[in-house]
């Protein structure tokens, strides 16, 4: 028996969410619980003499969560195969290179006071709700729950697994790089923002000459150093406010494109040359095409692409052009990594900036779909601001959050507002109407992750779209 002697009164149930575990250091998230999550991780998924691999971001109690999380793990048997410093991409890559199940410590975009752990089956199969993770969080409240005074105890296992170290990062920049040739492009000039965040790691890795060739390409770093208290700004690109500095220095450097990645470098927002947003649903359309072409001329007759219910209807409309087929799915990582599966998808886009590849283990990663923009950017002569038009042909809201004290009561206010119309209404997830004309629709969802109702909307002209938002938040809000 392994017994640890923090104080403990940990109610998992705070931290767990859909997909993955999200929580206040010290408060709803401690070494003590995440020692737990890792035995209970071991024990659920039966890893018992079998490979876990171990790694976190650069918040400041990712190291010492890694740590404890390994304890636990190799107490009930695991050999632990710790990562170090790692993007969450670089989680997927190595699960799905070395077969092996992990976790990865990140609180992706939330506050320096947050930690959390996205975990995954070998292959970087997803842990979800549905698919194991209430479960470990289940066996973790146990050990918990039955904690004396001398603190958590954690029954070994017949033999304490052992621990190695495995550095990633050279592997996972050649691995993607084998899938976007950049050699050949015209010269670009890019603007990095990694918000101090994880790909102030694995940019210069991927897109610099820190282990292989230099590419045509030259990189204006910004905040690139490793910090999890976040100095400069917050590491969420989705909020506009923090993608400021990244618009400015695009404009002053007269640079071609501009990225931000979110802290734990799993997404990537694009910005035009003319400092202005490319939405994630272009991109998504942007790099669709690209993949499209490269099934059909693999000798694919109709390539999948899985997008999204909020996406913008371009999305859809391009893939059938293209001769692809569009399928729609609910919001979340979890949800479209399986569908991607299901469907041997080539590739999956979400408006949040996330984006999924067949060819990296249907798991999301930013940097590979920064490439395919580069790519289609740099093998013609147009700016992104008009190379991206041509997939922008809508009005969208863009993501706007409420707080409200009761998501259900506000949606259903919606629902009957909207009700006498000509209108068609999913609740595939949340609330999506659509109307009967085709000329907007919008969606209602409550975050997974934070005490909000998030709003989506789109329409044919931006007056409609507007007249929209603004009656439904009203509505919402009121």
């Amino acid at each position: 028996m392994l017994a640890y002697h923090e104080p403990v009164s940990i109610d998992l149930s705070a931290s767990f969410k859909a997909y993955d575990v999200r929580g206040l250091v010290g408060e709803t998230i401690t070494e003590d619980s995440v020692r737990a999550v890792g035995a209970a991780f071991v024990d659920v998924l039966n890893l018992a003499g079998r490979r876990v691999l171990v790694g976190g971001d650069m918040r400041p109690s990712s190291e010492d969560f890694s740590a404890a999380f390994s304890e636990g793990a190799r107490a009930r048997g695991a050999d632990v195969v710790q990562l170090g410093l790692i993007s969450t991409d670089m989680l997927y890559f190595a699960s799905g290179t070395l077969q092996a199940p992990g976790v990865v410590f990140t609180a992706s975009h939330n506050p320096a006071g947050y930690n959390g752990m996205k975990m995954s089956r070998a292959g970087a199969v997803p842990l979800s709700a549905d698919t194991g993770l209430t479960e470990i969080r289940d066996a973790a409240q146990a050990l918990l729950d039955a904690a004396g005074e001398d603190g958590v105890v954690i029954p070994a296992a017949e033999h304490t697994g052992t621990v190695e170290q495995a550095d990633q990062l050279h592997a996972y920049a050649a691995y993607l790089r084998s899938l976007v040739d950049l050699s050949s492009i015209r010269p670009l000039k890019v603007v990095v923002d990694a918000a101090n965040g994880m790909a102030g790691l694995t940019t210069p890795a991927v897109l610099g000459d820190s282990f292989l060739d230099a590419l045509p390409l030259e990189i204006v770093p910004l905040y690139f150093e490793l910090d999890g208290t976040f100095p400069n700004h917050p590491a969420n690109p989705l909020e506009s406010e923090n993608l400021r500095d990244l618009q400015a220095a695009v404009v002053e450097h007269g640079a071609d494109i501009g990225l931000a990645f979110d802290g734990d470098a799993d997404r990537c927002f694009v910005i035009d040359e003319s400092g202005e947003p490319v939405s994630p649903s272009a991109v998504t359309a942007l790099v669709a095409r690209r993949e499209i072409a490269r099934a059909r001329a693999e000798g694919e007759q109709t390539p999948v692409i899985i997008h999204n219910l909020i996406t913008s209807r371009a999305v859809p409309e391009l893939v059938e052009a293209e001769a692809g087929r569009a399928v729609e799915t609910r919001v979340g990582h979890s949800f479209i990594k399986a569908v991607m599966a299901q469907e041997q998808a080539v590739f999956g886009g979400e408006h949040s900036a996330h984006y999924y590849f067949r060819d990296f283990f249907n798991a999301d990663t930013g940097m590979l779909a920064a490439m395919h923009v580069l790519a289609a950017l740099g093998r013609q002569e147009l700016p992104l601001s008009e190379l991206a038009a041509e997939y922008s042909p809508y009005y969208a809201s863009g993501e706007i959050n409420s707080e409200v004290e009761d998501k259900r009561a506000a949606a259903e206010r919606v629902q009957h507002a909207f009700a006498e119309r000509d209108t068609v209404v999913s609740h595939v997830d949340g609330l999506t109407v659509r109307a009967g004309d085709g000329t907007w629709w919008f969606n209602l969802r409550p975050s997974n992750t934070e005490p909000f109702l998030r709003f989506n909307g789109e329409a044919h002209s931006a007056a409609r779209m507007e007249s929209v938002r603004d009656e439904v938040l009203e509505i919402v809000r009121g």
